[in-house]
């Protein structure tokens, strides 16, 4: 099993490993290269949530089998969506992108 995959077991520890990395990820921005609280996390959320959207249909298939649909579902809704390994991705990527930001960028005081 791929540590990814460990710590995307289960809801609450895949939500506290992202706390933690983003913790981190904003006190070098805030400590390091002196942005604001409100300013690195603004950043950070605007990142996230535009990988977010990048990373969501990578690996999706549709529901082969016509018995496993529900009434109502639709026949291209992803069977399954391995949403907590994709929050862990994207956590991982926009923290990388958020250093890589913060370290090309005169971003101080933001």
């Amino acid at each position: 099993m791929t540590p990814l995959r460990t710590l995307a077991a289960s809801t609450p520890l895949t939500l506290l490993t992202v706390a933690a990395l983003v913790a981190v990820l904003v006190a070098v921005a805030v400590k390091g290269f002196a942005l604001t609280i409100f300013g690195a996390l603004a950043l950070y959320f605007v990142l996230w949530w535009t990988f977010l959207f990048a990373i969501l249909p990578l690996g999706n298939a549709a529901e082969a089998d016509p018995q496993r649909l529900v009434p109502g579902q639709d026949p291209g809704a992803p069977a399954a969506p391995r949403l907590r390994e994709k929050a862990l991705l994207t956590t991982l990527l926009a923290g990388a992108a958020f250093m890589a930001a913060i370290l090309i960028f005169p971003l101080a005081r933001l």
